[in-house]
């Protein structure tokens, strides 16, 4: 029940469905009054939501900063890849599809090339309301196999659906062998942040390394203060959502 509210929650929370609903609100309406304040609230919200110096501002200052490979002052038995990447509905079905987040998975790759990385843990199965059947880590750990990876150093977590699971399971299949400081957690910067409470609160709080970094340098131009961007709505999308899910594992315990 918990999975199948929060995942709801984050979508009726998103801020083009505000939106929509608020102009559409100012169509069926009758009185005059509630037409007029449904619309203005549904202008002013796009504009301020469209906005990209407001919304790389605000995604900078959420996002977890990623570091040159240069910088890492120490090798780790394990990175710990989350998932949440792949595109598991996508056809052809030859071929692994990613979204924005294949940072995640690249940068993996090269950490392991680079010597950082002993083994890799890819932990995640279905994060989808309807589970399809298809579990991302099975299909990630291909594509880390495709790109050179040995399969002999990747382990499958397959069966956990949000980051809370994962965090439990994880704990569960190093635990006894390996302590959290011989662990990186591999995730998109925006995500990090809830992501490293959870694995806190399951009491392995590794060291993180954040890939798939959405904010840019900050820019005082014409386009970025008045020019409507819908890469600036989309990352409101993305940082809602990160809110809701923390807000919702607060209440729940999980972190």
């Amino acid at each position: 029940m918990f999975f199948f509210l929060s995942k709801t929650l984050s979508y009726v929370t998103l801020p083009l469905v505000i939106i929509v609903v608020s102009l559409l609100l100012s169509v069926i309406l009758r009185k005059p009054v509630w037409k007029k304040w449904f619309f203005r609230t549904g202008l002013g919200l796009l504009l301020f939501f469209s906005n990209d110096f407001i919304a790389n501002e605000v995604f900078k200052a959420w996002e977890m900063p990623t570091v040159p490979f240069s910088e890492l002052n120490k090798k780790y038995e394990w990175g710990i890849l989350l998932t949440g990447v792949a595109k598991s509905t996508a056809e052809p079905k030859d071929r692994v599809h990613f979204g924005s987040g294949a940072d995640r998975v690249t940068h993996t790759m090269q950490l392991y090339k680079l010597g950082y990385l002993k083994k890799v843990l890819v932990s995640g199965g279905s994060g989808r309301l309807i589970d399809i059947g298809e579990r991302e880590a099975d299909v990630i750990a291909s594509a880390l196999i495709l790109m050179g990876v040995p399969d002999s150093v990747i382990v499958r977590e397959a069966e956990t659906r949000n980051t809370h699971e994962s965090a439990l399971a994880v704990r569960r299949i190093l635990e006894g062998k390996y302590t959290p400081d011989q662990c990186l957690l591999i995730t998109s910067g925006y995500h990090m942040r809830r992501s490293l409470a959870c694995y806190t609160k399951a009491g392995w709080p590794t060291d993180t390394f954040s890939t798939n970094i959405v904010s840019h340098k900050r820019q005082y131009t014409f386009d970025s203060f008045v020019v409507p961007s819908l890469e600036a709505l989309g990352m409101w999308q993305t940082v809602i959502r990160e809110w809701v899910g923390m807000l919702a594992y607060k209440m729940a315990g999980y972190i």
